[in-house]
């Protein structure tokens, strides 16, 4: 295959995965100019180890979640995979809901591990028989998920130092009053006659 790699190469290398993954991997599209896959969640163990022992994608250089809270499966779950011998890349894809866990890749790519993991911490999604399934970018205790579309922006919480306490405590999230942003730059949002004249002002009226 040469490079660049052309769309329609692209095109034929989906058709042809599809066909031999022989219903673990159920659909292909190019866009971008990289090849997406989809395949079911419960068959994402197989879709991999496929790619990796038969495609030769011996790599998994990411996983990340996606919300899309208006589907009844609002999370899509996406790997990405490159092959080094063939110079190119692969994304596949599944979808889940909040409460159904995918079963975990940890066996197939080690890296998946903290992939994994991060994918619980911001978004919730389970992945069923992973290792060690803990938060891992967010504090202890930490309610909810704060990169699901529903999150508030304020988060739940806010912490500060308690000079009683000697120590940061959390509490509620206050009501915020949000700063009126005028989107001028310092000099022309200014008052008159604050900083009048600088050391060299005066060149701009030259």
């Amino acid at each position: 295959m040469s490079w660049p790699v052309s769309d329609a190469d692209l095109g034929k290398l989906g058709k042809t995965i599809v066909k031999d993954a022989k219903g673990v991997i159920t659909g292909a599209h190019v866009a971008f100019g990289e090849l997406n896959l989809t395949a079911p969640a419960a068959k994402i163990v197989e879709a991999l180890t496929y790619l990796r022992d038969v495609q030769g994608f011996h790599q998994l250089i990411d996983l990340c979640g996606v919300d899309y809270p208006e589907r009844p499966l609002r999370f899509d779950v996406v790997y990405h995979l490159l092959s080094m011998t063939k110079n190119l890349r692969v994304r596949i894809s599944v979808q889940t809901d909040e409460d159904t866990a995918v079963p975990s890749v940890v066996p197939v790519f080690v890296s998946a591990d903290w992939f994994e993991r991060e994918a619980f911490d911001m978004y919730g999604i389970f992945f069923d028989g992973h290792p060690d399934l803990r938060r891992i970018l967010t504090d202890y205790g930490f309610h909810g998920h704060p990169l699901r579309k529903d999150f508030p922006m304020t988060g739940y919480v806010e912490v500060r130092y308690d000079e009683e306490l000697k120590r940061v405590v959390y509490e509620p999230v206050k009501s915020v009053e949000w700063r009126n942003w005028d989107f001028l730059s310092p000099w022309e949002g200014a008052e008159k006659g604050f900083a009048a004249m600088l050391p060299g002002d005066e060149k701009g009226g030259k």
